[in-house]
């Protein structure tokens, strides 16, 4: 054949897809980022704001020169925080788009719903704040192979939010109030039951509701009845809302506490009055002077402050993926993950990023807790570690 023949063919597989190598003229092919977020529905607030933190980092890093001469291209998806929806993302971004790794999801659900289908392509996923244990780790103690993530866990928030109540509230009693159909709110409620009680502190009533329900008050009834210094109610920002305003209309006084599903500017315009001087756990703050550039960037480019914690653990998943494809010198997933697990002492936004290759875990991740106060999240302190 000649080699005009040869030529012909080459180009008409690169045409019509058939022939798996990279058709370019002239420019470096990009690497492709999956991005899988809730841009719609009642995560939206986070999910767009964890969107646009995801374009900031990869402006700046393809602004220097992108990574291993190729720049980054972002093919990003609304799974609106739904599993079945998020699975279907998934498949997309690895067997169409063909991404080298994916961002997200943030909830632990979804998290778990996409994890055969990254496993088998052999992607890397970076959820940002999915917080449930078994989203890298599973029942039988083996790391799930290709999900990673950047955010704490859930015994350290629930313990953090325990020892909280506990030491700085003086505390003695707490009750529960969770939805039994949610992962995150079920397990962030086993681990704060375990901490408060080692703490010394009696739980006097461990209520649940079922996803979409609106109603709380039998619930409530029974914890008013106990009559606890603190309720622990692990869940969004719509039905800790509405738990603080049916709580108030039944002249509960407890102390409100949460997780980092509170964080969102709604709490407020949901829960109004009721929801003041409660306190939750979240993963980062904006007072935290470690990310003040990043806040002033935000705020310049998008005229409004991030909805935390998201978009900063978004930025620091970038950052990671960036230094670990530097690292493994190819976009091969099998050796991406191998370099995502080498990650130690990597400077992020959040502090250095060092990860255990047993958990795919970042180590020594802080929390912090925030009150509610006059509208507004107000940064309290910060935990590194606990007892």
């Amino acid at each position: 054949m000649r080699v005009r023949s040869i030529f012909g063919v080459l180009l008409l597989a690169c045409m019509v897809g058939g022939l798996a190598v990279p058709c370019e003229s002239g420019q470096a092919q990009t690497i492709k980022i999956g991005h899988e977020v809730a841009l719609t529905g009642p995560n939206a607030t986070w999910g767009q704001s964890e969107a646009n933190a995801v374009k900031m980092a990869v402006e700046k890093v393809n602004a220097q020169g992108g990574v291993l001469g190729r720049k980054l291209e972002i093919v990003a998806y609304d799974n609106r925080a739904d599993r079945l929806e998020a699975v279907n993302v998934a498949k997309r971004l690895v067997e169409q788009d063909k991404v080298v790794a994916i961002i997200g999801p943030a909830q632990s659900g979804v998290a778990n719903a996409i994890r055969e289908v990254n496993n088998s392509a052999k992607v890397p996923v970076i959820a940002t704040t999915a917080t449930n244990p078994k989203v890298t780790v599973q029942d039988n103690g083996a790391v799930v192979p290709y999900t990673f993530r950047v955010c704490f866990i859930d015994p350290f928030q629930g313990t953090v939010a325990a020892q909280f109540a506990a030491k700085d509230l003086k505390a003695k009693t707490a009750a529960i109030l969770y939805d039994v159909g949610d992962e995150y709110s079920q397990f962030l409620a086993k681990y704060f039951v375990e901490a408060f009680e080692k703490a010394g502190g009696k739980i006097t009533t461990n209520e649940a509701f079922r996803s979409g329900e609106l109603d709380f008050r039998a619930q409530l009834g029974k914890i008013k009845y106990g009559n606890p210094d603190v309720i622990f109610v692990p869940t969004m920002q719509k039905e800790a809302a509405l738990a603080a305003k049916q709580a108030r209309d039944l002249g509960i006084k407890a102390k409100l506490m949460g997780g980092d599903g509170w964080g969102s500017p709604d709490l407020f315009d949901l829960a109004g009055p009721a929801i003041e001087g409660s306190y939750f756990v979240n993963i980062a703050a904006l007072e935290d002077p470690a990310i003040q550039d990043f806040i002033k960037e935000y705020r310049a480019k998008h005229k409004e402050d991030p909805v935390l914690p998201n978009p900063v653990l978004a930025y620091d998943a970038v950052l990671w993926l960036v230094d670990a494809l530097k690292r493994a010198g190819t976009t091969d997933g099998e050796k991406l993950k191998a370099a995502m697990e080498q990650t130690k002492d990597l400077q992020v936004l959040t502090g250095k990023l060092t990860v255990d290759p047993k958990t795919h875990n970042p180590l020594n991740k802080p929390a912090v807790i925030q009150e509610t106060k006059g509208g507004k999240f107000v940064y309290v302190k910060t935990f590194v570690t606990t007892d």
